[in-house]
């Protein structure tokens, strides 16, 4: 076949290809934001368990970051905690309303990983795991070592919910206590996920990804051609722990209170595995991870004291037949592959 003919089936594949992005993502879109909500409207239970893996997703794609420069990161937990308890104590102790208390746990989460993020973010591999495990179990211990500022070991209850917010005499988010709470809060969530996914989209097909894709495969010749290695680390860490620190706001809303042990090793783990279990080669890797673990492990309650073998043989199993990930299956490939990650 000539290369025009080729360049031409490129030409007329390429507009059918985005047609179709854009027709699933509104599906999913229509489904996630209309369909969901109003079918389980009185079923608080599974509004809940989406609204959870909604948040849990939004954690996770900060982590799917770090993967980007050639990290593992086991201390997601430790700034979702730090976000939890920036909230709680604003809220508590201040009167701050949440939605000041909602960026500025993240902006606080985001600081602390660039000043721990300045010294770790030398160490590879192993090394980097075991110090941001280690992290997580720090910070874990600060809080339950904070006496009345903290809570120690009860922590923080009693935390108000989001009041109303509104501009020039409109209101555009109604007090969460005068409404369906489950309602509210699905729908935070949702705002949440979908501005946290285009955010990280946005980076990963950018400059910016590119060079945290070279991070990942040579930081050395990275810096033979002028890109300033500490600079870009620090700055993927920073935005993995902004994340974090959103997420652990919200769920410290949510629940109404927080203590020490909410978040811990075991969460940073889970959020690794959302990660691989969804494909690090894609954007949406973690999303696709996170609900289907979580909504599986919920559905899994029936067997009782057989759930954790089933749950786990289950993960045994598509981390063996899918080493790249759920999303390796080739479903609409063009949209969620990453530009920075390869197979």
């Amino acid at each position: 076949m000539s290369s025009v003919a080729k360049g031409t089936r490129r030409g007329v594949g390429a507009p059918n290809r985005a047609v179709s992005i854009r027709i699933v993502l509104g599906v999913f879109l229509i489904v996630y934001l209309i369909v969901l909500p109003s079918y389980f409207a009185e079923s608080r239970y599974i509004l809940r368990v989406i609204t959870t893996a909604s948040v849990l997703s939004f954690i996770s794609l900060g982590v799917w970051l770090t993967f980007t420069i050639g990290r593992i990161n086991i201390g997601q937990g430790a700034f979702a905690l730090i976000g939890g308890y920036a909230t709680a104590i604003l809220s508590t102790k201040f009167g701050v309303s949440f939605w000041v208390c909602l960026p500025l746990s993240g902006l606080i989460a985001g600081l602390t990983g660039i000043i721990f993020g300045l010294g770790i973010l030398r160490l590879k591999g192993v090394y980097f795991a075991m110090i941001t495990l280690s992290l997580t179990e720090a910070v874990r211990l600060g809080f339950l070592s904070g006496g009345d500022f903290t809570g120690g070991a009860p922590g923080i209850s009693n935390i108000p919910l989001p009041d109303e917010l509104g501009l020039f005499g409109i209101t555009l988010i109604p007090d969460f206590g005068k409404v369906d709470t489950h309602i509210a809060f699905y729908y935070l969530a949702a705002v949440l996920l979908i501005l946290g996914l285009a955010v990280i989209w946005r980076i990963s097909s950018s400059r910016l990804g590119w060079i945290f894709k070279s991070l990942q495969q040579d930081e050395e010749l990275s810096r033979s051609v002028g890109i300033n290695v500490a600079r870009y680390r620090v700055m993927a860490y920073a935005i993995c722990c902004f994340y974090g620190g959103i997420g652990g706001a919200f769920f410290t809303v949510s629940q109404q209170s927080i203590y020490p042990s909410v978040f811990g090793v075991l969460d940073s783990l889970f959020f690794i595995l959302y990660c691989f279990l969804g494909g690090l080669a894609f954007v949406a890797g973690p999303i696709v991870g996170a609900f289907l673990l979580f909504i599986l492990f919920e559905l899994l309650h029936e067997f009782q004291q057989y759930q954790q073998l089933i749950y786990s043989l289950l993960m045994i199993s598509i981390m063996l037949w899918l080493p790249n990930g759920l999303l390796s299956l080739r479903l609409p490939a063009a949209f969620w592959r990453s530009r920075n990650i390869r197979d």
